[in-house]
């Protein structure tokens, strides 16, 4: 017999490996409700400490180029709309209607980023979230109001450095509209 008859005769007499069996289950946890895991995400997100400014002001540097850009393409359609349809042969000073219109462009960025995730991309580059004292996210109320005090915040200088002397680490327009900027955890 040749070698590989006799492999194949011993594979044969073999006997079937046994069935693969599985320990019994553990007793399953019970079910959470919604309600209570709401409570502990708020928790956890409750404790997370307030952001330092150098944090605060690296994100506004990231945003600042981004809004950079959405400021570009807004000022392209207004510029389009000039010459398109009110014949204009040259680019007209926007006015105060063009530079609301661009404030309100740059607001619904920030406004639309904090209430989907509380953070834009400068802040999640920075591990910073915007939600309430609570860890719940902004209101629009709260978002609203927040991107009118923020702007003032930062020309008066005033508002921001307040988070140096504040107890609680926050700056004037984050207690004027009741929100917090805090630093997330390092993912691991």
């Amino acid at each position: 017999m040749t070698r590989q008859g006799k492999v194949a005769t011993a594979l044969a007499k073999k006997k079937p490996a046994p069935a693969l069996s599985l320990p019994p289950l553990k007793k399953q946890p019970r079910p959470v409700s919604a309600e209570s895991a709401s409570t502990a995400v708020t928790g956890h997100y409750a404790a997370l400490p307030a952001a330092p400014l150098w944090r605060r002001l690296a994100a506004l540097v990231y945003d600042g180029l981004l809004l950079i850009a959405l400021g570009f393409a807004y000022s392209g359609i207004i510029l389009t709309v000039q010459v398109q349809f009110f014949g204009a042969r040259e680019a007209q000073p926007l006015g105060y209607l063009g530079l609301a219109g661009l404030w309100l462009c740059l607001s619904l960025y920030y406004i639309w980023c904090w209430r989907r995730a509380g953070q834009t991309l400068g802040m999640k580059t920075w591990r910073l979230r915007l939600q309430q004292p609570d860890g719940s996210p902004p209101t629009w109320r709260q978002a609203w109001l927040r991107c009118l005090l923020a702007p003032l915040s930062l020309v008066s200088v005033v508002g921001y450095l307040w988070c140096l002397w504040s107890p609680s680490g926050d700056c004037l327009h984050d207690l004027g509209s009741g929100t917090r900027l805090v630093v997330l955890p390092k993912s691991r």
